[in-house]
């Protein structure tokens, strides 16, 4: 079934992890294993263009990620505004090179999400991957107003912080607010009528947002502390908000947000591939039916097999997603909502004509 992941770093992976996508999973483990790579996530990718064609992945958000940080101690923090600026560049230069090579294809209006999945039915086997370009943390923004350059360059979504707190407020394990500088930002991406990504907001943060920003809002990879009880998730409340705002919610295949207690690199993975599952329907009986979440796998986003259900091996498990759907109960309309068309139906409201 045709799917639609709302939180892919590809470009993460084939800049500053210097992988070449265009391999087979299989060769990209072994030419890391052959380097003798040890950091968290090396040797065990999940995904490259031809298994996320494999997947049945035919549209994703692809981040532009560059976050500051005081300490800079593994392979995608930097050391300042321009330096993140100028990844962000490099991110921008990667997807463009990825076009030119026939691996990608951008999606910027509507006309383009809808071309994109006629293409997708007709010629599935030939069809690139199609993309909407997203911003994970805003550090890259050198001022406000930096959104203009993005924006001109295809970028459509953005989410404020990534982790911890950054110059527009706060994100993932902090309990800062919004900066002074969020707010004339977020009247800017209202202007360009661009959609916030809610995820990875610190929870005061969040309901700042929601009370100074009337635009869209979506969480491309959010799932539920009932699951995994610490900050990186969202309460009831929070998921309840972004359904009232006519919004849709990613599930992510990161253990850490699936396994309570889960620590990187030193915890046994216990959870499968059915407690994603019970995460989308925690969102479908709050919502009261199917119509607010999807995929937002975030796989390869700085972790690799590793870290991820003990039943996935690489994107293409996600596959296996729809029959159990169907165990539960859910109807075929449902299933392929959450599978790919609740994105859709979001981003045909949300992107530009």
């Amino acid at each position: 079934m045709l799917i639609f992941d709302a939180h892919l770093d590809l470009a993460l992976n084939g800049v500053d992890w210097n992988r070449d996508l265009r391999c087979d999973v299989s060769e990209l483990r072994a030419q890391e294993r052959a380097l003798g790579m040890t950091e968290a996530g090396r040797c065990g990718s999940t995904l490259s263009f031809p298994e996320l064609r494999h997947g049945e992945i035919r549209v994703c958000l692809s981040t532009l990620l560059a976050r500051q940080e005081r300490e800079i101690n593994h392979s995608f923090g930097w050391s300042s505004p321009a330096t993140c600026y100028a990844m962000a560049h490099a991110h921008l230069a990667w997807h463009r090179a990825m076009e030119r090579a026939g691996y990608l294809r951008a999606i910027r209006t509507k006309d383009d999400l809808k071309a994109h999945f006629q293409n997708c039915e007709k010629r599935p086997e030939t069809t690139p991957l199609g993309f909407i370009q997203t911003m994970e943390g805003a550090d890259p923004l050198l001022v406000p107003d930096t959104v203009n350059e993005f924006h001109e360059h295809g970028l459509r979504a953005i989410g404020l912080t990534h982790y911890g707190p950054n110059r527009y407020g706060g994100g993932t394990m902090s309990e800062v607010g919004l900066a002074v500088d969020a707010i004339p930002l977020l009247k800017r991406i209202s202007e360009l009528g661009m959609t916030v990504d809610v995820t990875h907001l610190s929870d005061v943060a969040f309901w700042q947002l929601l009370d100074r920003f009337d635009g869209r809002i979506h969480a491309s990879h959010q799932n539920s502390k009932r699951l995994a009880p610490w900050q990186r998730q969202f309460s009831d409340e929070q998921y309840q908000a972004v359904i009232e705002r006519k919004g849709v919610i990613g599930i992510a295949f990161d253990v850490i947000m699936l396994q309570p207690g889960y620590v990187r690199r030193q915890s046994e993975v216990t959870v499968t591939i059915e407690r994603a599952v019970d995460n989308i329907d925690i969102v479908c009986q709050l919502a009261g039916n199917a119509k607010h979440v999807g995929i937002g796998s975030d796989l390869d986003g700085g972790y690799g097999v590793e870290q991820t259900p003990s039943d996935m091996d690489r994107i293409s498990d996600l596959q296996v997603i729809p029959d159990m759907l169907r165990k539960r109960g859910y109807v075929e309309s449902d299933i392929e909502g959450i599978m790919h068309g609740n994105w859709r139906r979001f981003f045909s409201e949300a992107l530009p004509d």
